[in-house]
């Protein structure tokens, strides 16, 4: 029975999309404290922050299609 646990946590592990992580690092905090949050809101907001967070999953996954071109400075703006 434990061995099924830990294949269950390592595959939640494997998938997560560090959205958690990447909040900590810009907010300079630590990321079990932004973990507390989104369960806390979870359960205060009935489940809507789940949403948020595989909405932000999605576009940390996939944010080289939201990649903009850095406008190139010219000869004036140096």
């Amino acid at each position: 029975m434990t061995r099924w646990i830990q294949k269950i946590t390592f595959f939640f592990e494997m998938r997560s999309f560090g959205v958690c992580d990447w909040w900590a690092r810009k907010l300079g905090i630590k990321s079990s404290k932004v973990r507390l949050f989104f369960i806390y809101a979870s359960f205060v907001a009935l489940g809507s922050p789940i949403i948020i967070y595989l909405a932000m999953g999605w576009i940390l996954e996939n944010k080289h299609f939201f990649k903009f071109q850095k406008r190139r400075k010219t000869i004036w703006e140096l």
